[in-house]
């Protein structure tokens, strides 16, 4: 094909992909296009209309953007259906690898050339062996995909996962965490703080900050999606549960609909109680914004966009406000109001089930792993020598 020709296909597919503006982020629209094939945009457009979930949606694009852009450098080819073995394990070969063995033999891993080829697209970033949990993501988003095109992958052969195994025992890289601090109860004061101010974008900041801390420590991508719509006003409570006399607190239900480990089509809610409602509720009134998305960007000469913020943009904002306040921004990511929220409650006494009625963790092992880490740091067993 000219020249002209990829270029004009490239732009058909970006036109497609408009249709896909509230899944797929604008700002990557014109490099997915010019990386997926006109199958591809067909195929995410059938599991848009299939109600396949944003999120999900979301990570099967990149997913498969890297794909086609790792296979045609790898291979020199475009990304086969259905994946060959052969080419499944040259994938975990050219991303999970020994660091001592490369050291030795610079052939061992990705070679430099397809390295240096996906840095160049953007598509490419750490350095060293992939995370092991990254690669099985884009192997599942592969299979995935293989099954929705209809036909059989060799996702499930023993060598693959004999191959995965091993790999993963070689690279040693440790999990790392999402957020490198939690954002605890003494870290979003400091936030708060740094929000101090009458402009829209202070009184914004405050109540996502607020809302997404409270309502459990809500996912960035949860933030970003919370409607008008879904907020329904309740009867106030007391202060003190146990004092009738006590003052009355505002209350909000935050509907969350489809999420991580919710369905859309299921009844899964959050409360806001007191100081979140009223940061809440000020902001939504300074910004006249009665339907539609609750957080929207706010351009430099304080003008309102229509449309939400984006889960990067929140990740930004709380960054943003991490440096405001002093605090190394470099620590801390939006998932960190998800286990702060957790790592305070475990701080405060209040039981495990209870928070994760706010929190809405399904795994109680996931949700346990923060109240462990503070009983360990309160309890005897590591202060034998102090």
């Amino acid at each position: 094909m000219s020249t002209d020709g990829i270029q004009s296909s490239a732009l058909a597919r970006a036109e497609q992909l408009d249709a896909l503006d509230a899944i797929l982020p604008f700002d990557r629209r014109d490099q997915l296009a010019a990386l997926l094939t006109d199958n591809d945009v067909a195929t995410l457009k059938h599991l848009a209309s299939e109600g396949m979930g944003n999120n999900t949606l979301r990570a099967l694009a990149s997913d498969l953007g890297y794909l086609e852009a790792w296979c045609q450098l790898a291979t020199g080819t475009p990304l086969p259906w259905p994946a060959p073995e052969s080419l499944l394990l040259k994938f975990v070969a050219h991303h999970l690898w020994d660091p001592a063995k490369r050291a030795e033999d610079p052939g061992h891993g990705m070679p430099a050339e397809v390295e240096s080829g996906l840095r160049s697209q953007r598509l490419l970033r750490a350095d060293g062996p992939h995370a092991p949990q990254t690669v099985r993501r884009r192997l599942t988003s592969w299979s995935i995909l293989t099954r929705w095109r209809g036909l059989i992958g060799s996702f499930d052969r023993p060598s693959l996962k004999s191959a995965l195994r091993l790999a993963v025992r070689a690279s040693a890289r440790p999990r790392q965490r999402k957020s490198k601090k939690a954002v605890t109860g003494d870290i979003l004061a400091k936030l708060l703080l740094a929000c101090a101010g009458e402009r829209l974008v202070d009184l914004r900041d405050c109540a996502l900050l607020l809302a997404a801390f409270a309502s459990g420590g809500r996912r960035r991508s949860e933030v970003a999606a919370m409607r008008v719509e879904d907020l329904n006003d309740e009867d106030p409570v007391r202060t003190d549960p146990n004092d009738e006399k006590s003052p009355p607190l505002s209350c909000l239900s935050i509907r969350l609909g489809r999420t991580k480990t919710t369905t859309s089509d299921g009844d899964e809610h959050v409360l806001l109680i007191g100081r979140p409602v009223v940061a809440l509720k000020r902001w939504l009134g300074e910004a006249n914004i009665e339907e539609g998305p609750v957080f929207r960007r706010i351009d430099q000469w304080g003008n309102i966009d229509q449309r939400a913020l984006t889960p990067q943009s929140v990740n930004l904002i709380l960054k943003g406000r991490c440096k405001h306040a002093g605090l190394d921004p470099t620590l801390f990511s939006a998932h960190g109001l998800r286990s702060g929220y957790l790592t305070e409650a475990a701080n405060r006494g209040i039981p495990l089930p209870e928070a994760m009625q706010q929190s809405l963790h399904k795994s109680v092992t996931q949700a346990a792993r923060y109240y462990n880490d503070v009983e360990r740091k309160q309890g005897r067993a590591a202060r034998l020598i102090t």
